[in-house]
């Protein structure tokens, strides 16, 4: 039975959730966090900050940690199945649709109208992130820090995230 819930709500957050793994956050923490208290706020938070460093999409990375945590390896097989399966089956429905209906106005009208509720759902999903990552005042210019060589130089998000790794070790 567990099995078949983590794999039906992971569906579920592939399937309504758009703009990739950032855009998940939020639902993905009202699932696993609020709905199925699988994880506690601060161990999201954690799972979050993992997901980010670790290969691949971030949504798949947390369904993994989400479902070994629940039911072992079968557990993290099973959500990461369910939360690819509905962009599976969505990608192959477009990708034989897409050609013929690119240029409908409802087709436009509809990409239109997912790009601002994809930004807020990643605002929101920053939000949700930042709420337990800002611990102390040296947590606070990490984050300033990053922000800013991330922002206006462009640094490279690899190097970034070793670097602050490495300060955290330091100053923490």
């Amino acid at each position: 039975m567990i099995l078949l819930r983590l794999f039906l709500t992971f569906f579920k957050i592939g399937l309504f959730s758009f703009g990739g793994g950032y855009a998940m956050l939020s639902m993905i923490q009202q699932e696993v966090v609020t709905v199925h208290n699988w994880v506690g706020t601060k161990e999201f938070v954690d799972m979050v900050a993992v997901s980010q460093v670790t290969p691949g999409p971030v949504a798949i990375n947390m369904a993994t940690y989400v479902g070994y945590k629940v039911n072992s390896v079968i557990g993290s097989i099973f959500a990461t199945l369910g939360v690819v399966t509905p962009s599976i089956i969505i990608m192959l429905i477009i990708t034989r649709f897409f050609v013929k209906f690119k240029n409908n106005k409802y087709v436009e009208h509809g990409f239109l109208g997912l790009r601002p509720a994809t930004v807020g759902l990643v605002a929101a999903a920053a939000i949700l992130v930042a709420y337990g990552s800002f611990t102390d005042y040296k947590s606070i210019l990490i984050f300033v820090g990053a922000f800013i060589l991330s922002y206006k130089y462009k640094v490279d998000p690899i190097l970034m995230t070793v670097t602050a790794g490495i300060i955290g070790v330091i100053i923490y």
